[in-house]
């Protein structure tokens, strides 16, 4: 298949045509079965033009998460010291999660593949430790510590599970609300899992 249109299509619509592309096959035949090929054939570019956006397969799975990051830590940045810390950080997992109702398909998709195949696990640890960075600096300015001590690394580790918990969640129980799934999940490390408090009814 030739380049399709791509002089008269702006550059995020080319990136979004390919990551398209890519989770569609990724979905239907497994990440290990596509190769790049088969993703360039399907967006309708080139080889070369993939390289261009993305530089492996698993990071067209992912997109384009350094904004995602930077925006999480613009966020937290803004929030300065108006909140609690454990609140502004569910705040701003909210905000950079708050997602169209025409964009959760994709986002599904994007999300299933990341959680449960086996080859992007490890991808994701390096993606993972991205955000566990900009929470713990965010944690260290607003505690006087350095972000590697223990208590920003907890904070931002804890957070980023109940997070990913969260989008599990949601993944499995298609009517809890994407933005629910998070809160909730936030409240209850918030209050140190007060649903395990609940008394079961007397015999």
């Amino acid at each position: 298949m030739t380049e399709t249109g791509l002089d008269e299509s702006p550059r995020e619509g080319t990136r979004a045509r390919i990551e398209r592309a890519a989770l569609d096959l990724f979905t239907r035949r497994g990440f290990e079965g596509v190769t790049i090929d088969e993703v360039a054939e399907v967006a309708g570019i080139s080889r070369r033009t993939y390289f261009r956006y993305f530089a492996t397969k698993a990071d067209a799975v992912w997109g384009d998460f350094a904004a995602h990051v930077a925006r999480l830590a613009w966020l937290l940045r803004d929030t300065g010291d108006r909140q609690p810390v454990l609140a502004a950080i569910c705040a701003a997992y909210v905000e950079v999660n708050d997602y169209s109702s025409a964009d959760l398909p994709l986002l599904r998709q994007r999300m299933q593949l990341i959680l449960t195949e086996p080859a992007l696990l490890a991808h994701s640890q390096v993606r993972y430790a991205d955000v566990d960075r900009v929470v713990a600096e965010y944690v260290a300015m607003r505690t006087g510590t350095e972000p590697g001590e223990l208590l920003p690394r907890l904070v931002a580790t804890s957070t980023r599970a109940a997070a990913t918990t969260a989008f599990e969640a949601w993944l499995t129980y298609p009517e809890f609300s994407l933005d629910k799934a998070l809160r909730t999940a936030f409240d209850e490390l918030a209050t140190g899992f007060r649903s395990l408090d609940v008394q079961a009814p007397s015999a």
